[in-house]
């Protein structure tokens, strides 16, 4: 959806990309489940109401991973650890 509304820019298709990610040492895909999609619901604190960001989030924490994120909210929220 970034691509698309072009606020990133990749030089390849989105599925050559994933591809090339796949491949980089210490990258996995975590697949979304059911306790992440509920987990996604009890976040602690305060956090904004997005959906999409609440599962970066919800999955972040789960897996005891930062994330390397620009958006302001997600680095100003304290229970989650992110790179920038």
């Amino acid at each position: 959806m970034l691509v698309g509304r072009d606020r990133l820019i990749l030089t390849m298709s989105v599925d050559d990309w994933l591809d090339i990610a796949r491949d980089i040492e210490g990258v996995r895909f975590v697949p979304i489940d059911n306790a992440i999609g509920v987990e996604s619901t009890r976040l602690p604190g305060e956090f904004h109401k997005d959906p999409a960001d609440r599962m970066i989030v919800a999955l972040a924490r789960h897996v005891n991973a930062p994330l390397i994120t620009a958006d302001e909210k997600i680095r100003a929220y304290k229970y989650v650890r992110s790179v920038w």
